[in-house]
């Protein structure tokens, strides 16, 4: 009789490992979110090719306000792509799996040391970033064409917006890295 009590036991021990084994390997679900992120990377960098060779092809012609445009725009794109490839190795070495690149001398120094926290915190700096150089370039066109001022209130309200988002995220990381300090104190 007493076998008996325990058998259900053990089966119920056998079922959560299996649930805890399926729960774990869910994790690969994210692996083709990231695969999908490295096409958007493709997609992004052909732009930056395409806007490239428009304006090289004019290369001539350019003024130093449209070469100062064309710089923004290609680090528009440069940070976009720095974005995609944060949230990239960040996203699988935090949810997936640890990339095993740990020999490879190209190996970024960021990488396996930028967690859930950190990630939200580059982000939104990135966020931030592409979206001032956006309100800038909508800045240096003023002149060449007419100002649509309701285009720029709601860039500026969006920058500010991001910019609002990303103080009160840090704040919020700040506080609780402060919170938890004091709880191992006490």
């Amino acid at each position: 009789m007493q076998q008996s009590d325990n058998q259900p036991a053990v089966k119920r021990h056998t079922a959560e490992r299996w649930l805890e084994a399926a729960l774990f390997s869910s994790r690969w679900l994210m692996a083709p979110f990231y695969v999908g992120l490295v096409f958007a990377l493709i997609a992004l960098l052909t732009v930056f090719i395409g806007e490239l060779v428009a304006e090289v092809s004019h290369f001539g012609e350019l003024n130093p306000e449209r070469a100062i445009l064309l710089a923004l725009s290609l680090i528009d794109l440069s940070l976009a792509g720095n974005l995609i490839l944060i949230v990239i190795f960040s996203g699988y070495e935090n949810f997936v799996s640890k990339l095993d690149a740990e020999g490879d001398v190209d190996r970024p120094a960021w990488m396996g040391t930028v967690d859930f926290s950190g990630l939200k915190l580059r982000l939104i700096a990135s966020i931030v970033a592409i979206s001032a150089i956006s309100l800038l370039r909508t800045f240096m066109r003023i002149g060449e064409e007419p100002v649509d001022e309701t285009l720029i209130k709601w860039k500026v309200i969006v920058h500010l917006t991001f910019v609002t988002s990303g103080v009160l995220l840090a704040l919020m990381d700040l506080l609780s890295s402060r919170s938890e300090k004091h709880s191992e104190k006490h």
